[in-house]
């Protein structure tokens, strides 16, 4: 069977990498430019309890998840451009309709629905990264999306303290992103081809569906990984939904939390590009592995300093950008083992991926961000117990064999 990657295809490589990356940042906008907004936020529409007001958070990640079961299956029978603009068009509505939001509720209505949509963007460029590579050329692939995704976190935080100081309204930043959500899809619409083969179209069929999920989730050689990385992805959703609490809160130092996120992301965005012009020459494996070892070093590190008495923000910072550092070495490759053997049925299985991690990972973070007590050690241990979970689970997958570098793999038919 030919790879995707000899197919003709109507975009050079970096437009390709960009469009996805927008698509998949879509989503990071929605987290990561509300933070200097909740206060504010919460004030206005008369929420009192400070942990109460990260639901704004909290729902969109839950319903993400759960949001993400289906368009994998869908883009799977209708190709990956239809179902892509219902998610991205969607996405832009109800933006819209949550800065009009009168109630706490109703804006959480809102998000939750928002959330569902935006899962589809994050399903079906996985599908159609999977369309076009496979192996370590994906994950090299989906590194260099990671980087130019990074540039959303370091933005956003600074964009919507920018339109609250400018504006003195947190309904603005809702108005930005859906009309950054319009910008993509335009752009999409006019350039990205359709990726999916057609002798790789599946009948939308309810046991063939459940087939399909069924083979995702048996592959012992991919499912360990997806919940691992769920592991991992908790753990930072547990830091983005506590952050603005320990920055400025904890640490009192409110006005340095746009720079602090910002610059963490940038840190994050550096370990991608590094990344991507490692992994082909030591293979994804060799690399996440070793990263997760390092994620369980730094996570005790960082425990440790949150136990004692009087930590300080110059403790806390470098751990925590280290931690978010090496988790850059874990995502995309994580994600790219995961996916490697379902070149046929690549929609569902990024759905059910996407929903494992985005449900687990968005829960735990709630959980996480829930424990708040007013210091870093909840956060410090939940790193360290995500960390030592992962680490069995690739071994799970690795039949206890780690840093192997696999060549020739099968794919799933």
């Amino acid at each position: 069977m030919s790879s995707p990657s000899t197919q003709p295809f109507a975009m050079g490589e970096r437009e390709f990498v960009a469009m996805m990356a927008s698509l998949q940042a879509l989503q990071a906008l929605a987290i990561d430019a509300m933070l200097p907004a909740l206060g504010v936020m919460s004030h206005d529409l008369g929420v009192d309890s400070a942990n109460q007001r990260q639901l704004v958070i909290g729902i969109f990640l839950i319903a993400s998840g759960l949001g993400s079961l289906f368009p994998g299956a869908l883009a799977d029978r209708f190709g990956r451009r239809p179902v892509l603009f219902v998610c991205v068009g969607g996405y832009v509505l109800f933006s819209l309709a949550a800065a009009l939001a009168p109630t706490f509720n109703a804006l959480l209505a809102m998000r939750a629905c928002a959330g569902v949509l935006s899962s589809g963007m994050i399903v079906v460029s996985s599908a159609t990264i999977r369309d076009r590579f496979s192996g370590d050329k994906m994950a090299r692939t989906q590194s260099l999306v990671s980087v130019i995704f990074m540039i959303v976190p370091m933005a956003a935080p600074t964009l919507g303290q920018g339109l609250l100081e400018l504006f003195g309204n947190w309904r603005w930043v809702f108005g930005i992103m859906a009309g950054l959500g319009a910008a993509v899809f335009t752009w999409a619409w006019l350039r990205l081809p359709e990726t999916l083969h057609p002798e790789f179209r599946q009948a939308i069929d309810v046991r063939a569906i459940a087939g399909n999920m069924r083979v995702a989730f048996t592959t012992r050689a991919a499912i360990g990984y997806v919940f691992a990385l769920a592991l991992i992805q908790g753990a930072l959703f547990g830091y983005i939904n506590s952050s603005q609490q320990l920055v400025a809160e904890h640490f009192g130092a409110g006005h340095l939390f746009p720079l602090v996120f910002g610059g963490m992301a940038i840190a994050m965005a550096m370990a991608n590009l590094t990344n991507s012009r490692i992994v082909m020459r030591f293979g994804a494996r060799r690399v996440s592995h070793a990263a997760v070892i390092a994620y369980i070093l730094l996570g005790a590190t960082q425990l440790f300093f949150a136990s004692g008495e009087g930590e300080t923000i110059w403790q806390f910072i470098p751990i925590m950008t280290l931690n978010l550092c090496v988790m850059g070495f874990i995502s995309a490759n994580f994600s790219a083992i995961a996916l490697q053997p379902f070149a046929r049925i690549a929609g569902a299985a990024a759905s059910l991926q996407v929903f494992l991690r985005m449900v687990i990972g968005s829960v735990l973070g709630a959980l996480i961000g829930q424990a708040y007590d007013g210091s870093a050690r909840p956060l410090a241990l939940a790193l360290v117990t995500a960390g030592v979970g992962c680490l069995l689970l690739v071994m799970y997958s690795e039949r206890g064999k780690l840093f192997r570098r696999l060549h020739g793999q099968v794919e799933q038919a």
